[in-house]
C-alpha cells in the first residue's frame, strides 16, 4: 500500500486552508528587482564583449610586431669541412 493517498490528503488540506495575505507592493518590488537583475546582466555582457574585443586587438598588435608565423633565424651556421 502506498502512502501517496496520505500525502495527497495533506496537500489538499493545506491548499483548502486560509491563504496568507500578499503584500500590496509585491508586484512593484518584483518588477524593480527584475529590472535591476536585467541591468546587471546587460552590464556584465557588455563588459565581457569589451574584454574580448580588447584581447583580440592586443593579440593582433602582438602578432603584427612579433611575426610568430616566421621561422626564426638559425643561431649556428653549418660547418664547411664536410
Amino acid at each position: 500500500m502506498s502512502h501517496g493517498g496520505d500525502r495527497e490528503d495533506e496537500v489538499r488540506r493545506m491548499l483548502d486552508g486560509p491563504h496568507p495575505q500578499v503584500p500590496a507592493d509585491l508586484a512593484r518590488r518584483a518588477a524593480e528587482r527584475g529590472s535591476g537583475m536585467l541591468r546587471r546582466r546587460l552590464f556584465a555582457r557588455r563588459l565581457m564583449l569589451l574584454v574580448a574585443c580588447a584581447a583580440v586587438v592586443a593579440f593582433t598588435v602582438w602578432a603584427m610586431a612579433a611575426h610568430p608565423w616566421q621561422v626564426p633565424p638559425a643561431e649556428t651556421t653549418p660547418s664547411q669541412g664536410w
